[in-house]
């Protein structure tokens, strides 16, 4: 097999910074086709790649030899893109959120079994180092029993590093669906279900427009999440914290995790015997560090691809974190406790 031959879909800001480098710097990729709704932009990233440039996605999905594409587009269109390019026998890796509701996804996930392709979602949590490190450790066992965390992702908004500014699609409710919750919470519940080893059951949420003017999309949303055997924590998203928050702390039997709070040690662990350990792992990726250190997440796809395995990050696994933001925006409309497997179908 040669060189797995790749387009990107949408050349906006995660792309430049994610999916064209990484894709560029992958030894069995070639990149061959990128395509962007603004010519100049598409054309520009092109030449900068030596690949062909479209402005329909449609046409990209027409050449034959194009294995698998990226999907960076708003979020509104991320199903139906998706869709067509499984069907046009492409693997995809999609951004998060994976879908506009719990419907379709189910669609992604049943396009990807019905032409036996891969569909992998972009959570980059799961990779972060300390991230993959505090599994291991809850996971052996080493702070016992979790009873409680609490998880935060937030900074001053998607004004500061889309391509389009503040008239990003971001803002935009026909187009994004969801503000902060679905930019930065989603990412979140990822997480957390990642570190725990299993589902959120039940949901109640505050998800409100604060800081952002001229707009209906969500800017910041304060969650409370309890779990399939009944750990509980809070979970906040927020496009108005002017110093970036990217922590989460679980709180166990044994001790307590500390996850991307210290600006130098990445995981810290406080035991109840006394004992501190400090992790000093690579650091977590932003938009701010200019792509410098790996996602993973575009490697992660390739060598599902390449070695024909399930993706880390499958569309089960993508729809399973976006139920609990269907579930946290149900919650804050309807002023209820949402229970995840019941989240119904309002916000279709």
């Amino acid at each position: 097999m040669g060189k797995l031959k790749i387009g990107v879909i949408g050349c906006g800001t995660i792309a430049k910074f994610r999916h064209l480098p990484e894709y560029d710097a992958n030894p069995e990729v070639e990149l061959i086709a990128v395509c962007d709704l603004v010519s100049e932009r598409a054309e520009a990233y092109g030449e900068q790649y030596g690949a062909q440039a479209f402005t329909d996605y449609q046409e990209l999905l027409k050449v034959e030899e194009l294995d698998a594409v990226s999907v960076c587009l708003p979020n509104y269109l991320h199903a139906p893109v998706t869709i067509d390019a499984l069907n046009a026998g492409k693997h995809v890796l999609c951004e998060k959120p994976m879908a506009t509701s719990r419907e379709e996804a189910e669609q992604m996930i049943e396009a990807a079994v019905q032409n036996g392709k891969k569909l992998m979602i972009g959570h980059n949590q799961r990779f972060v180092a300390a991230h993959k490190k505090a599994k291991e450790l809850i996971s052996s066992g080493a702070i016992g029993r979790i009873y409680s965390f609490r998880t935060a992702f937030g900074h001053a908004g998607p004004e500061g590093w889309s391509v389009d500014g503040r008239n990003s699609w971001f803002f935009r409710k026909s187009e994004a669906f969801i503000g902060a919750m679905g930019d930065l919470g989603v990412h979140k519940t990822d997480l957390v279900r990642f570190l725990l080893g299993e589902e959120i059951s039940e949901v109640g949420s505050f998800v409100e427009t604060l800081a952002k003017e001229d707009t209906d999309i969500d800017d910041n949303a304060v969650c409370i999440l309890k779990s399939e055997s009944g750990i509980i924590g809070t979970l906040a998203a927020s496009w108005s914290y002017h110093h970036a928050d990217n922590s989460t702390i679980i709180y166990g039997e044994k001790g307590i995790l500390r996850l991307e709070e210290d600006p130098e040690f990445s995981l810290i662990a406080q035991y109840t015997n006394g004992e501190v350990v400090k992790y000093e792992l690579d650091k977590i990726q932003t938009n701010d560090s200019g792509g410098q250190h790996s996602s993973h997440v575009i490697d992660a796809f390739v060598s599902s691809v390449v070695n024909n395995e399930e993706p880390p990050v499958n569309g089960e696994e993508g729809m399973k974190s976006l139920n609990v933001v269907l579930a946290a925006l149900e919650s804050s409309e309807t002023k209820a406790i949402v229970k995840t497997k019941e989240t119904t179908a309002l916000l279709q």
